[in-house]
């Protein structure tokens, strides 16, 4: 590396002055944390509350003692505040508060262990431990639900079914994925309450990269996300009445994994995106300086480590994300997670679904540029139809997956279902 640097040293001045630096001085108006990924994960846990999955004086009490940045900060506050809730709910008398306490006890464990580094001890201690008081609420609440073990391969995906009450069965079904960094137990906070209350069955699953199929079987995302889905499907299938129709909904990077699914697999008969993705290595470029990829084509990975290594210890968004895209794509170099990242487009398979299609997008989403949408939509060639719905600051939902805004876009997902349903 040495010889490198030396030879392209007055590149390398520019190259680091070019990495934009996170910014320490005062909180913006309206935010949690200046850095983007700690106020967003404070909002994702903010988020859950509707489904009595938080409690506002919780979260911004774990906040209030949050050093930005630093991720055993993190940790800590929110294990803490996830300690807490368990220990009250355990004296808890009245059944619906206790369960409601055991919920809002997973939600800030999970939230816990997101900024821990992969190999952390903690964050494999912390994650069970949110997956069993997850389904301590569940089971105190008296929800509904089957644990669903699907093969693949050698491995194996989880899912969850949650049985709609009284007249689901002549509804659509709605199975439903997560994304870049979900677990399969937050996926009830996102949706299946919400379609519980209005007749509606859900089938939630986890596939490769994802939950617990990565953490306790080290198998990393697949471009290919008809093959888990088609598992998930098929094995669901084999011991349940067929639907009358079945939506597929993805949620994050799940805006490409879920019309991905549809366009292979034609038992679904809608699909939406929330919110769209339709190219991940685009998303995944305008994360780095430009400098970046061009040192990429002239295969300076050394170089791009270094750069990479500056970035990260400046910004705890690009830490994380540099971090998690190796955990996940099962990468060594930022290079190699850059390529992975490439191979998740919609461009060539978007043509092939034929399916409804309901695309949705924050304005302002930091990861997803909003163009992305018509990118998408000029490629929905044989669509049976395409509805999109766009999110800006003034609606309340203009943050990726309009976090802070769930009641805004259940509405309008919703009103899709039902002119859906009624086709």
């Amino acid at each position: 590396m040495g010889c490198i640097i030396g030879k392209f040293s007055h590149l390398l001045v520019f190259m680091v002055l070019s990495i934009s630096v996170w910014n320490c001085g005062k909180i913006e108006k309206g935010r949690f944390f200046n850095d983007q990924a700690y106020h967003f994960q404070t909002l994702r846990a903010l988020n859950d509350a509707r489904s009595d999955g938080a409690e506002t004086g919780e979260v911004l009490e774990a906040v209030r003692n949050i050093k930005e940045g630093d991720p055993q900060s993190w940790f800590s506050a929110w294990e803490n505040a996830g300690n807490k809730v368990l220990e009250r709910g355990d004296r808890i008398q009245d059944r619906m508060s206790r369960g409601q306490a055991y919920l809002r006890a997973h939600n800030y464990l999970r939230t816990a262990e997101f900024f821990l580094d992969p190999e952390d001890e903690k964050r494999s201690s912390a994650f069970d431990r949110s997956v069993e008081v997850f389904h301590k609420g569940l089971d105190t609440l008296g929800v509904k639900y089957e644990k669903i073990k699907v093969p693949y391969g050698e491995y194996q995906l989880n899912a969850i079914y949650y049985p709609g009450p009284s007249g689901a069965d002549h509804k659509p079904l709605i199975v439903l994925v997560g994304g870049f960094d979900s677990t399969l137990e937050e996926l009830y906070f996102v949706l299946v309450r919400a379609a519980y209350e209005r007749g509606f069955s859900v089938l939630t699953y986890e596939g490769p990269g994802q939950g617990s199929v990565l953490r306790k079987q080290n198998l990393g995302f697949t471009p290919e996300w008809e093959k888990p889905t088609k598992a998930v499907l098929d094995t669901f299938l084999a011991s349940h009445k067929k639907p009358s129709k079945s939506v597929l909904v993805g949620m994050s990077l799940g805006g490409y994994f879920a019309p991905r699914a549809a366009a292979y697999d034609k038992r679904f008969d809608g699909v939406v995106a929330y919110d769209v993705l339709f190219d991940f290595g685009e998303v995944a470029e305008n994360s780095v300086p430009g400098i970046i990829l061009w040192l990429e084509k002239k295969n300076y990975d050394n170089v791009i480590e270094f750069l990479v290594k500056i970035k990260s210890s400046l910004s705890p968004s690009f830490s994380w994300g540099v971090k998690n895209g190796r955990w996940t794509m099962k990468t060594g170099t930022s290079s190699e997670t850059l390529k992975a990242f490439r191979a998740y487009t919609l461009a060539n398979s978007a043509e092939k679904i034929t399916q409804d299609v309901l695309i949705l997008a924050g304005t302002e989403d930091h990861f997803i540029p909003v163009k992305q949408v018509e990118d998408f939509k000029s490629k929905l060639t044989n669509a049976k139809s395409v509805t999109s719905i766009l999110y800006d600051r003034g609606s309340g939902g203009a943050e990726h997956c309009q976090l802070g805004a769930q009641a805004l876009w259940h509405a309008d997902f919703f009103d899709w279902m039902k002119r859906f349903e009624n086709k």
